[in-house]
């Protein structure tokens, strides 16, 4: 098994630098407030509609009149303190018992909680606290109130408040208990005047104001046409091109402005490249799978940033779920999934993507995937059709309840539109296919069958071998279901691994003639060079017959670079040079994908498995343990892209399928011959 690195060579990185730069020029620039007006003068334009909510600016003459009025009116600050409040209680506490019950509860409980939680102002601070008729208590950094003066207590109000709740509570004697019990230490203040943070409210009033009023909503009328630009309408005006330039256009420098598209082109240039490194990370090494993901990202992406100066509509009618269906056809449903999220980010970033239309497109995408595994044939595609358009209905229509807009209805045709582009697109797979000489799920499946001419010509001259492929193929489809591998190129490269055994059949064990032993006349090394040599001659017929490259490269990995062990050993035993034994290994190539790895052991496991004596649990257990870790120890899959989780759930599911296979049978009975009276 061969550790993740990142790939090495021009051809993975040249396309991902010239994906970077297209961006940087692709990417859309800030547009820029498209009027001209004047105040006095008649608008010329459409009648102008608010496209976005936006804060209405406060005339210079508003501020003015503000910052007068903050002139007049300083309000003063107080830093507002617990402590005070917990020394008194804690002194209420000490107090000693002079039995009256009534007391010792209001000063213990809600006489002092009342008071301190109102605020006592210290006496010192008289000539602040009686300027002006509200003050702002600060009890911490996050915390203030604007209350009015007269609702914090002095220390003289807040004595008499405390002998009033005595007196009400009947207690008799308040003022020789007061004398006696020293409860006038329970009084303190607790409130204190802050020069600082009166100072910084006043500044921050006086020199940083707010430069808003009010609001305007989206899809007011901001001015009609013809209508004459009066101050008010040309203070809504320069309110609305202002909120234009700081959300939807750009005022910053023109250096900022493309150092932000740079960054933004590099995040979705290695976004795409991540995708590819930990989803389908063996699709650097080939090239035209590699460019075919890379045509689509970009061909997407591009169809966004183009429409990105439209109206939010145009979005609707984009069939961006025809990205999904696209690479359906040529990879797995996972690396699919996620490949089609990220390219719909960009919908979140142009200025009239919305997040409606990022997850109706999402949700449809998802659900084209569906459909293309199961409604991918015939008139079942408009049924398809149709639930992508039901399925973006129902988002559009989530969306616009939750937010209590009743929507566009128009929009319905616009979603139509695209779920039908989505069937029109299909067309386009079998284009992409020849032009990059791709495989497609579909094209899979027609070669599986079995009466194709090259598979009839192996069941006919090599019947054993045409058994063992179909029993190699279930067994290598249960195991890529478990691990989420390309079931149909498994099933199709396990058809075809051994086509090259029709030119020799009787050579090997299982389409062995009886009493013919073709082995017995010839040395080990003519026998491994006769074992070996139907690789090479598989190719020569997957070559003649156009097999697709994707099924040769199974052809010449199904054994790797292993030996033929049975005529090694002999060769050895018999005296034969170890230091010459290199026409007893196959000239194959180690797997390189997991499907690759499959068929290997898979053939392995099934071949071997003849050979069993014992169809026990533990027999087979120990033999697909032996040929999975002999093909590890040999080095087989040292450059295999599948991981020791893989490899584990593969010994179970091909353990649990052998089983299966070679169940016991209950033996039937022999009838024994009675005759009849």
């Amino acid at each position: 098994m061969k550790s993740k690195r990142f790939p090495r060579g021009y051809k993975v990185y040249l396309p991902l630098i010239l994906m970077l730069c297209y961006f940087v020029f692709m990417l859309p620039r800030s547009p820029r407030f498209g009027y001209e007006y004047k105040k006095g003068e008649h608008w010329m334009y459409e009648t102008l509609v608010a496209e976005f909510d936006f804060p209405i600016l406060k005339t210079d003459q508003q501020l003015k009149e503000e910052k007068d009025s903050v002139k007049n009116a300083r309000v003063p600050y107080f830093d507002m303190s617990t402590h005070a409040y917990d020394s008194a209680m804690a002194r209420a506490y000490r107090l000693p018992y002079v039995g009256n019950e009534t007391l010792i509860s209001l000063l213990q409980d809600s006489a002092l909680d009342f008071i301190y939680s109102k605020g006592v102002f210290d006496s010192k601070d008289a000539e602040h606290y009686g300027v002006e008729s509200e003050c702002v208590l600060v009890l911490d950094e996050n915390n203030e109130m604007r209350v009015p003066v007269q609702e914090v207590f002095t220390e003289a109000s807040a004595t008499e408040y405390l002998k009033d709740a005595f007196a009400g509570a009947g207690v008799e004697n308040v003022d020789s208990l007061w004398q006696a019990l020293g409860l006038r230490s329970l009084v303190m203040p607790n409130v204190r005047f802050s020069q600082s943070k009166t100072d910084d409210n006043f500044n921050d009033r006086m020199y940083h104001p707010s430069s808003t009023s009010n609001y305007v909503s989206r899809s007011e009328v901001i001015v009609e046409k013809g209508e004459l630009v009066t101050d008010q309408i040309a203070n809504l005006l320069d309110s609305y091109k202002a909120e234009f330039d700081r959300s939807v256009g750009y005022s910053g420098t023109t250096t900022a402005m493309w150092t932000g598209i740079a960054i933004v082109a590099l995040i979705m240039v290695v976004l795409f490249f991540f995708t590819l490194y930990f989803c389908d990370y063996g699709i650097f090494s080939q090239y035209n799978r590699y460019l075919y993901v890379l045509l689509l990202y970009v061909l997407f992406s591009t169809i966004t940033f183009l429409l990105a100066r439209e109206e939010t509509e145009i979005f609707y009618c984009i069939p961006y779920s025809l990205m999904a269906m696209f690479m359906m056809s040529f990879f797995r449903k996972g690396f699919v999934m996620i490949m089609y999220f990220i390219t719909l980010l960009p919908l979140l970033i142009v200025p009239t993507g919305t997040v409606t239309v990022f997850f109706m497109h999402l949700v449809a995408g998802l659900m084209g995937i569906y459909v293309y595994e199961k409604l991918n044939k015939g008139w079942l595609q408009f049924v398809g059709s149709f639930i992508i358009y039901l399925m973006m209905l129902v988002v559009w229509t989530g969306f616009n309840l939750m937010f209590d807009n009743p929507g566009d209805w128009y929009l319905l045709l616009y979603i139509a539109l695209g779920a039908g582009l989505s069937i029109a697109g299909y067309p386009l797979i079998y284009l992409f296919e020849r032009l990059f000489m791709l495989v497609s799920s579909a094209r899979l499946v027609e070669l599986s069958d079995t009466s194709n001419t090259l598979l009839r010509q192996l069941a006919d001259k090599a019947p054993g071998t045409f058994h063992h492929s179909l029993q190699v193929m279930n067994l290598s489809d249960a195991v890529a279901r478990a691990i989420d591998a390309d079931i149909p190129l498994v099933r199709a490269a396990a058809l075809y691994h051994d086509i090259g055994k029709i030119n020799n059949p009787q050579c090997f064990t299982e389409n062995e003639a009886p009493g013919v032993k073709v082995h017995e006349g010839l040395t080990p090394r003519e026998s491994a060079q006769l074992i070996t040599k139907h690789v090479t001659d598989g190719l020569a017929l997957a070559e003649k017959h156009r097999l697709p490259k994707v099924l040769k490269d199974f052809i010449v990995s199904h054994h790797g670079t292993s030996s033929v062990s049975y005529f090694l050993t002999k060769y050895l035993n018999e005296g034969g040079d170890p230091n010459d034994v290199s026409d007893f290994y196959y000239e194959g190539v180690k797997p390189q994908s997991k499907e690759q790895v499959i068929l290997m052991i898979s053939d392995a496991v099934e071949a071997a498995s003849r050979s069993l004596k014992d169809y026990s649990e533990d027999s087979i257990s120990r033999l697909v343990g032996m040929i999975i870790d002999g093909k590890d120890s040999e080095g087989q899959l040292s450059e295999a892209e599948i991981s020791l989780k893989e490899l584990t759930v593969m010994r179970e599911v091909m353990k649990s399928f052998l089983q299966q296979v070679y169940h016991s049978r209950i033996q039937y009975p022999k009838r024994e011959n009675v005759s009849r009276k």
